[in-house]
């Protein structure tokens, strides 16, 4: 179920009350009592403790069995059996290999799982905070805002999981395509009240509008009853044959449970400016290359932007799509090649770390001042106001702004400047889906070029009409739709794990040499495979004796202790396996 509805309407709150963080001011919530809730955690503590681990943690009935079967094997108490039939029963053997996948689909490269979760950045540290509770075999799940700091892969992977999830998902998020692939139900939360939708959220959009239609119809009908039960009050009220019927209509009217009028008008209402110049040739990229510290991250880039010109960037994570903006935007000089921006370029770009460079003691106003001192007050409230900063929120500091309302503000301070050139790198985070609409429409009218990096598909689909392909340090058009480029990142990541070269192949190596050495790492996983696969039946059938009660009869203790320490030999020899297999699959993965 997709929780659906404007920033501040209660999402969050709603989603506090499921967790027992906030109590109902009234009414009655009831919660079976061994229901296991998962949530994302929005902290994540700077541990040595390995992402791997980590991850793991997030099955926390696993966790506590392996502390009673380390105390139980520790003491010789009887009631091993028991800890591994429950082992058995939950999948216990299986934790680490589904916590090593969750992190893969998540974007996790296998040699970075066992490093530190203080080694991580705060986005990535998201993502490990996700794959924890991902990990929780849960009966309710509770999403907020899942795909913000995912890239595309990880969304279609984070799709895929959800669409096999077998408990009850709640999901809120401000991405439509997402809603309609994963949602079987939505609910609106709207002065605050929920109303409950069945089917995806295109679904949702349908049924309400027809609703919100049927409500403007019974308003109007009402108001016409209204006007006329009015006209005949005033016309007979003091006349003593009509007082009578005068007065019951005046009770009726007074009884009347008045039906609103359907309010579906957004509270943002803002365009681009027509840019003052637009040069037939705006910027232009000559066999460039673009890099950090040395490292080349695009090489060779050839790319024209023109007038009209409206490109969407796609590529794998860490493709180079980010460094490519900032290249386009002149605050990455090239290391080769040339860069040529037209004399009266005028460049407006966005991307998530502007958020922070806003003043946060200033006011939206003060910040639209800043870039034009002598522009009218009121021209700029009403301006602010197309934004939804109306009244004390146009001139109040922005410092306890939240990030939808400072990534609105970050735009409304784009939008003021008329630029000819936009650069947006996901300008979409933190938006609602109030707000992306009507940026959509905005960016659907720009007279000026366009190029955006983003996960959201719709935003893709209805503001950009050719994409690029960013990948292997190169640029590429691609000639497709979103469908298409799904196919291609499934493809890719196919011929990554059975065609690229092994990570420390020696840059001067043969051809032949090259491909031995490929088809050695391929037999060396399929070989690793089968020994898992192994292992984990023998590793199954141990734990299935080690639950035989009659294995804990005094006569078979020699046996029990020979079980026990085959048991851990097995559970050692198959996280070794499993690690040798991740860290092979990374050598082909990383060519």
């Amino acid at each position: 179920m997709g929780i659906v509805g404007a920033n501040g309407s209660g999402k969050s709150s709603l989603f506090a009350v499921l967790r027992g963080e906030l109590a109902a001011d009234s009414g009655d919530f009831h919660l079976p009592s061994d229901a296991v809730i998962a949530h994302v955690a929005q902290d994540t503590p700077a541990s040595d403790r390995s992402a791997l681990d980590y991850v793991i943690d997030g099955d926390g009935e696993f966790r506590q069995l392996e502390a009673a079967i380390a105390q139980a094997e520790n003491s010789n108490q009887d009631n091993l059996p028991d800890l591994y039939e429950q082992l058995q029963a939950i999948g216990g053997h299986e934790a680490t290999a589904r916590a090593a996948r969750l992190l893969h689909g998540l974007g996790f490269a296998a040699k970075s799982i066992h490093q530190p979760v203080s080694h991580f950045s705060g986005g990535w540290r998201m993502r490990l905070n996700l794959a924890q509770a991902l990990m929780c075999r849960s009966d309710l799940l509770l999403l907020d805002e899942p795909t913000n700091h995912l890239d595309l892969e990880a969304i279609l992977w984070l799709e895929r999981w959800l669409q096999r999830y077998r408990g009850t998902a709640l999901l809120v998020s401000h991405d439509r395509e997402f809603l309609d692939n994963v949602c079987t139900h939505i609910a609106h939360l709207e002065q605050q009240q929920l109303t409950f939708y069945t089917g995806n959220y295109s679904a949702f959009e349908t049924q309400r509008a027809e609703r919100l239609a049927q409500q403007q119809s019974r308003h109007e009908k009402q108001q016409r009853e209204i006007a006329h039960m009015q006209k005949y009050i005033e016309r007979f009220r003091y006349k003593a044959s009509k007082a009578r019927q005068a007065q019951s209509r005046l009770k009726a009217l007074q009884r009347m449970e008045i039906i609103a009028a359907a309010e579906v008008d957004s509270p943002f209402s803002f365009r681009f400016q027509t840019p003052e110049n637009t040069p037939q040739t705006l910027l232009s990229l000559e066999k460039c290359s673009f890099g950090y510290d040395n490292t080349i991250i695009a090489k060779n880039i050839n790319l024209t932007l023109s007038a009209g010109t409206r490109l969407g960037l796609l590529g794998p994570n860490g493709a180079g799509k980010s460094t490519l903006i900032k290249a386009l935007g002149g605050l990455l000089p090239p290391v080769k090649g040339e860069r040529r921006p037209a004399k009266q370029l005028r460049i407006g770009y966005f991307a998530q770390h502007q958020l922070e460079q806003l003043q946060p003691e200033q006011s939206p106003l003060h910040h639209v001042q800043a870039l034009s001192p002598n522009a009218r007050e009121q021209d700029m409230l009403d301006f602010l106001a197309g934004f939804n900063f109306r009244g004390d929120t146009a001139t109040a500091a922005c410092r306890h702004f939240s990030g939808g309302e400072k990534a609105r503000l970050a735009l409304a301070l784009l939008v003021w400047q008329k630029p000819n050139l936009l650069l947006l790198d996901e300008p979409t985070n933190h938006l609602d889906l109030t707000m992306r609409h009507a940026l959509s429409v905005a960016l659907q009218d720009f007279a000026g070029a366009l190029v955006v990096v983003s996960h959201d598909r719709h935003l893709l689909n209805t503001v950009t009409d050719r994409f690029a392909l960013m990948c292997n340090q190169q640029l590429q058009p691609f000639d497709g739709d979103l469908d298409d480029y799904q196919h291609w990142l499934h493809n890719h990541r196919r011929e990554l794990q059975t065609d690229a070269p092994a990570a420390h192949t020696e840059k001067n190596a043969s051809n032949s040499h090259s491909r031995k050495f490929r088809k050695q790492l391929q037999n060396r996983i399929q070989k690793l495979e089968r020994e898992m696969a192994q292992l984990e039946k023998k590793l199954a059938d141990c734990r299935l004796q080690l639950a035989d009660t009659q294995l804990y009869q005094p006569e078979n203790a020699e046996l029990l202790n020979k079980k026990v320490a085959e048991e851990k030999a097995l559970s050692a020899a198959l996280n070794h396996c499993e690690e040798h297999w991740l860290e092979t699959s990374e050598a082909l993965e990383s060519g």
